[in-house]
């Protein structure tokens, strides 16, 4: 009898446990057994095992060969154990020596000739087996994911017998190879938008406390533009951001972009999404938009479009950072800590206001009634973006400052919101809000005068605290000010909106 020991790694949510891929061959009929909680996919491997060690001229042995992967209760699937159960036959019948598999992981899909094909989640194993202190063999085509985690021990391989070459000492198996960060990534600058003044001091006052943002206008006045140029003016990932992300993209079949390791995704679902493609989900839960958004941004353009119960399944991920999907079988948690972007027409014929709209304001009412009042009240900013005046196209166009230029103030106004707090302003909760945002007697009763003038919520009142606090960060005021507070109170156009409605 002969044993031998595999390690691999199987991909349950951002999170790689470790498998431990036990073979047993004994004396007795030919049989092949698989044990461990296998899916279909992962019991297929034995015949893609058995041909890939036929075409490498190794010896199937004509034995009874029993594989455990080991914790039993844990659910395994693809055929990201392949390489693993190949090595233990081989070690088993002493056709390689074991010595280096206990300080060695082993991933990869066999072909039937014996090439080792990519597989998801290679990330989430990386970082777990650098934590654990051991060597990665992945395959050649995710050596490029696998080389963003500089600090890690991994291999590249291409074919089995190029592995045990490697195992038996007459090979050298190639390290993965880091693709350069770009130091200029190609974003759309802000002065490609004419005019729309307010807007952009909007998106500067969301990119620098990490504020959601509701854009309101008729069509084609640039609000999808607006939105595609956030990214310029954000910060780059840290290092800890970057791999969490990609860690994320990793399992959600995208591979990392080449170049842009430390660029914040920037996600666009139609509104024709389902529940499922947004937060999650599956018999395998993958992770939805919201989780491939994060530390991103999500656009979601023609809001009232979107199914209202798919855009109140993002209500709980807004506030918690994270989507927790449940199963019978097993519970998987993805981090989605995203910034919410939204874009609107202010009623179904695109018009409300400038002597266009051809819709009653019940019918408008019934279009703004797609969005329930919980869900706008997660937007800390809603904006109008009207019409451009006459002669705005054909006169001196008024492009507003660069990207880069914004960039500074938005990073100047982040750096001491984490010198005072730690966090940014959206992040603030109750208790320390009434510590950063303290306001004067007198400036606390005007706001509160307008809060229930408006008919806005308690959510709301510390909504626009956050934002006034943000406003004077990046003024590098330390109070703040009414004048802090009175632009907070314009950017509650949807308030506004509605009250006009209801001939408030």
């Amino acid at each position: 009898m002969s044993l031998a020991v595999v390690y691999s790694r199987a991909s349950l949510g951002i999170q790689a446990p470790q498998v431990t891929v036990e073979v047993h061959l004994s004396n007795g009929l030919p049989a092949f057994n698989m044990v461990g909680l296998p899916e279909t996919s992962v019991k297929e491997s034995r015949d893609r095992v058995r041909s890939a060690l036929l075409n490498g001229n190794f010896e199937f042995p004509a034995k009874r060969i029993t594989v455990n992967l080991a914790p039993a209760d844990l659910p395994k699937e693809g055929g990201r154990f392949d390489l693993a159960i190949a090595l233990g036959i081989l070690a088993a019948s002493k056709q390689i020596p074991a010595t280096y598999l206990l300080d060695h992981e082993f991933l990869g899909e066999l072909a039937l000739t014996g090439e080792i094909r990519p597989v998801l989640g290679v990330l989430p194993a990386v970082l777990a087996c650098r934590d654990a202190g051991r060597t990665l063999l992945v395959p050649t085509a995710n050596g490029i994911e696998a080389a963003l985690i500089q600090d890690a021990k991994v291999r590249c391989a291409h074919q089995l017998l190029a592995v045990t070459a490697w195992l038996a000492g007459q090979y050298e198996l190639p390290l993965p190879i880091p693709q350069p960060d770009s130091k200029d990534p190609e974003v759309a600058d802000l002065q490609d938008v004419i005019g729309q003044s307010q807007a952009k001091r909007a998106l500067e006052i969301a990119a620098a406390g990490c504020h959601n943002l509701l854009f309101i206008g008729p069509p084609g006045t640039g609000k999808s533009m607006l939105a595609s140029r956030l990214p310029g003016i954000l910060p780059p990932l840290s290092e800890e951001e970057a791999q969490q992300t990609a860690a994320i993209h990793s399992i959600g079949s995208l591979t990392p972009r080449q170049g842009l390791w430390h660029q914040r995704p920037y996600r666009t679902p139609h509104h024709s999404a389902s529940a499922v493609a947004l937060v999650g989900g599956g018999s395998h839960p993958r992770p939805g938009e919201i989780s491939l958004a994060h530390n991103g941004v999500l656009f979601l353009d023609e809001l009232p479009e979107f199914e209202r119960k798919v855009l109140d399944a993002l209500r709980e991920p807004l506030e918690t950072g994270h989507i927790t999907i449940s199963r019978a079988a097993r519970q998987v948690d993805f981090p989605a800590r995203f910034q919410l972007i939204g874009a609107m027409n202010p009623s179904p014929c695109g018009h409300f206001g400038d002597g266009l709209s051809r819709a009653s304001p019940d019918q408008i009412l019934r279009y703004l009634g797609r969005l329930s009042g919980p869900f706008l009240d997660r937007f800390d900013l809603t904006v109008e973006v009207p019409l451009l005046p006459k002669g705005s196209l054909t006169g001196q166009a008024q492009r507003g400052e660069p990207s880069a230029r914004i960039r500074d103030r938005v990073l100047a106004a982040r750096e001491r919101m984490l010198a005072r707090s730690g966090k940014l302003n959206n992040l603030l909760d109750s208790r320390e809000i009434e510590d950063v945002c303290r306001l004067s007697a007198q400036d606390a009763e005007f706001l509160e005068t307008a809060i229930q003038r408006l008919g806005l919520s308690i959510r709301a009142w510390h909504r626009i605290l956050r934002v006034s606090r943000t406003l004077a960060d990046l003024a590098g005021q330390t109070n703040i000010e009414k004048a802090h507070l009175v632009e907070a109170l314009g950017y509650r156009a949807m308030d506004r909106l509605l009250s006009r409605l209801r001939g408030g």
